[in-house]
């Protein structure tokens, strides 16, 4: 696959061609899963296994003919893993503790899909087959859509369509494409991750915080998008504490990134408050769960904990090995991707940018950043390469000294030599942070290989690679090796994951 050709594509071809690779990708991996699922038997054969719900009565009827009952058993039988959790939620809703492990969203949404638009398909393939349709439809539609703003996000803050929509096909096929074209909460958590993302780049806030709230019922990791909100309050106060703004405006500012947070936190604490109520309350002292009388009762941590084993270095054993092995690629990754900005930018990154937006106020005088003219906001980050500006001050003032006739060697100005870098560190800043406490908590707390899947959708990944892949010299090495890595998961994936095996 030759990315460079996309060179040449402009606007709306460049959006269609995304488009193309995004809608190929998951009619590969769609194709995939249903030969390995024909060529090989599965591990496991009770994904078809399906208990009345709890909540229904003892029927002794029996089950309805369906008119494509093979159509419909082989939809059931490719309803593996965690898939079948957020089946099982969809048809019978919170049945047990361990169920409260999968947030709501998906299986509410494949429910909603269920009874409406595929509501026909039932005496034709019976409903769990329609709920696992559903589950297919959705997740790959949200696929696409989670690419396309992609690029778009990637546009505002690179401001390079080329390596923006180089970075989009790589995440079209990203190394864990199989969870994304599968019934899990990846697809969904994406499409509302990078369109909360979107917006938030573009200064709306609130409307950025709705679609970030959204994400934390697909995904747990999605109240961490809370932290983007933080992260430009903060800069936002710092520019007004220099440019001798009111008091007033720094607690409204304050105040509105307060209450995007809460709205951001407020659906993942509701539903983990609904679990304690459906099984802490009305119980006596002896009959409630270990976490009811914890404070706070934290049920979503105990299940990770309890049923899993999820803790800080629980997963640190000898026979983990081949697991932290599986998941090497994508955190080298990742830490290359840490570590190039920290070697680029270090000032920023060690002052969270602060130094270099109070340097930059003090130099031009500026107020709160509005956005470039002519182009989306920016929304509260500095305008212009601020490392670039706390290097060039050395520089400029050893050209000074070379001027009286000191014996020193200088050197271009940081600016200078990074010409042909468009995008502001500083606005680049809160993606790494969120990446590396992701890196950090995937390494030490989760179970490790999950961490092909979890890291996924970070752009700075895709940032990074379509980065050094249009590098001169090394990229075409470089864009071997991402190729080859992401091709060989999605075939691993397909193969191990669809048939039952472990995968990530």
């Amino acid at each position: 696959m030759n990315v460079q050709s996309v060179a040449g594509t402009t606007g709306h071809h460049r959006t269609r061609l995304l488009l193309g690779y995004a809608a190929g990708s998951r009619i590969l991996l769609l194709t995939l899963i249903i030969i390995w699922r024909s060529l090989l038997s599965p591990y496991d054969t009770s994904a078809s296994i399906n208990s009345p719900c709890l909540s229904s009565s003892n029927s002794t009827n029996p089950p309805p003919l369906l008119l494509l009952p093979r159509v419909g058993s082989a939809i059931e039988t490719s309803i593996v893993w965690d898939s079948v959790y957020f089946i099982r939620i969809a048809e019978c809703g919170y049945e047990y503790e361990q169920s409260y492990a999968f947030l709501p969203l998906l299986p509410l949404c494949i429910s909603l899909l269920s009874k409406s638009v595929f509501a026909p398909l039932v005496p034709l393939i019976g409903y769990r087959a329609v709920l696992g349709l559903s589950g297919y439809v959705l997740n790959n539609i949200a696929f696409v859509l989670a690419a396309l703003y992609l690029y778009r996000l990637s546009v505002i803050v690179l401001k390079d369509q080329e390596v923006a929509l180089r970075a989009s096909i790589l995440f079209c096929f990203n190394p864990a494409s199989i969870f994304y074209s599968s019934i899990y909460s990846e697809s969904l958590y994406a499409f509302l991750s990078f369109g909360g993302l979107y917006y938030f780049m573009n200064g709306t806030d609130f409307y950025a915080a709705l679609w970030f709230a959204l994400s934390g019922t697909a995904r747990s990791n999605g109240v961490l998008n809370a932290g983007y909100i933080c992260f430009r309050a903060m800069h936002q106060v710092n520019e007004a504490f220099y440019s001798r703004r009111c008091t007033y405006l720094t607690l409204k500012i304050l105040l509105t990134g307060a209450l995007c947070c809460l709205w951001i936190f407020t659906p993942f604490i509701s539903f983990q408050a609904h679990g304690y109520v459906n099984i802490c309350m009305g119980r006596s002292a002896d009959e409630m769960r270990p976490w009811c009388q914890a404070r706070p009762p934290l049920l979503y941590n105990y299940i990770q904990s309890h049923y899993w084993g999820v803790g800080f270095l629980k997963y640190f054993q000898v026979k983990q090995l081949p697991n932290f092995l599986l998941a090497s690629p994508i955190l080298s990754l990742a830490l290359c991707s840490i570590i190039y900005y920290v070697k680029h930018w270090p000032e920023v990154f060690l002052s969270l940018g602060l130094r270099a937006s109070s340097i930059e106020k003090k130099l031009v005088g500026s107020t709160l950043s509005t956005g470039t003219e002519g182009g989306p906001s920016t929304a509260g980050f500095p305008e212009n390469d601020d490392s670039n500006m706390l290097q060039d001050d050395l520089t400029v003032g050893l050209r000074k000294r070379a001027t009286k006739r000191e014996n020193l060697v200088t050197q271009p100005l940081k600016s200078e030599a990074l010409k042909s870098l468009q995008c502001d560190p500083v606005v680049i800043l809160p993606f790494v942070l969120h990446l590396s406490f992701m890196v950090a908590t995937a390494f030490f707390v989760m179970h490790v290989q999950v961490s092909t899947r979890f890291l996924s959708a970070s752009p700075l990944l895709y940032w990074f690679a379509s980065n050094i892949m249009g590098s001169p010299g090394i990229g075409k090495r470089w864009g071997y090796f991402i190729w080859a890595y992401c091709a060989a998961y999605i075939f691993l994936g397909s193969v191990l994951f669809s048939n039952f095996y472990p995968f990530t």
